[in-house]
């Protein structure tokens, strides 16, 4: 049949060409994209050439794609798609950590680390300790529960960016929880920085006239038997960016201190010398 392509027509045809899509969940998820990208260029009056700018812009965002770098899921974040997903799967359980961003830095196989193990294999920031707690929501401890660790460095860097500075699976760690469900390990307190802007979401953000700052984090994720795995942040208080997170990605409940401590003895209990800052999260898992 000839197809008439004014107005909803070709809206309506194109939703029918899935009708024989064979998984329910896909043809409701096709259905949705192909209703809301046919809304959004009517009600913008999209032009020919805009059109073709933005798979240009596409285009160059999946180029710009590596082993060690996802543009696409910087887009995802900027735009704040990673963290409405997180929002719309979030816990059901209030207890539970809140979920936040997975980031484009993540790498499938973080180094096995030793209890009180560190991270930082670099040097050169403040030293600090992350003591950590795994749980569930009732409470009960999750000793075997394991917590991926990724963080940047002192100068905002993570290894996979700068190979030339930092070893291999530096400011990583995959640790398993004890019989209390407790995680230490040593690190630096990590910095500000920006995500790379040296490609399409930069000039993207260019274009806003955004700035492109994620505030001081570590990432974990967490998880353990019977729970819901969580992915999650902790935040150094106090640091800049808070309020304005490139990713949105900043919630109240994750702001950690981190406090300076000077006592020989609890630093030697660490295996430090010299004055340390010391943090301690929980990480609350929700029960399947």
């Amino acid at each position: 049949m000839t197809i008439d392509a004014t107005g909803s027509t070709v809206t309506d045809e194109a939703v029918r060409s899935l009708d024989t899509t064979a998984d329910p969940r896909l043809r409701e998820l096709l259905t949705g994209l192909v209703r809301h990208l046919h809304a959004y260029v009517r009600e913008t009056g999209l032009t020919q050439r805009e059109w073709e700018r933005a798979i240009g812009f596409l285009t160059a965002t999946g180029q710009a794609c590596t082993g060690t770098r996802q543009e696409f899921v910087m887009l995802s974040d900027v735009l704040g798609v990673s963290m409405l997903v997180e929002e719309v799967n979030s816990p059901d359980d209030p207890a539970a950590t809140a979920s936040t961003v997975l980031g484009p830095f993540h790498v499938t196989e973080s180094p096995v680390r030793a209890p009180d193990a560190t991270i930082d294999l670099a040097g050169g920031g403040e030293p600090c300790v992350v003591d950590l707690r795994v749980r569930s929501a009732d409470g009960t401890p999750l000793p075997g529960a394991t917590v991926d660790v990724w963080q940047a460095d002192g100068n905002g860097f993570y290894d996979v960016q700068r190979p030339d500075a930092q070893p291999p699976g530096n400011g990583r760690g995959l640790f398993t929880a004890d019989a209390e469900g407790r995680v230490r390990f040593r690190s630096c307190v990590p910095s500000a920085y920006p995500i790379p802007t040296d490609g399409p979401v930069g000039v993207l953000l260019r274009a806003a006239g955004r700035h492109p700052y994620r505030p001081a984090h570590i990432h974990f994720v967490v998880t353990a038997k019977g729970h819901v795995p969580l992915t999650t942040h902790l935040f150094v208080a106090g640091g800049d960016y808070l309020d304005s997170d490139a990713v949105f990605a900043v919630r109240p409940s994750l702001v950690r201190e981190f406090v300076r401590t000077e006592d020989p003895a609890l630093a030697r209990t660490f295996g430090l010398t010299g004055a340390f800052r010391l943090t301690r999260f929980d990480l609350v898992l929700e029960r399947t």
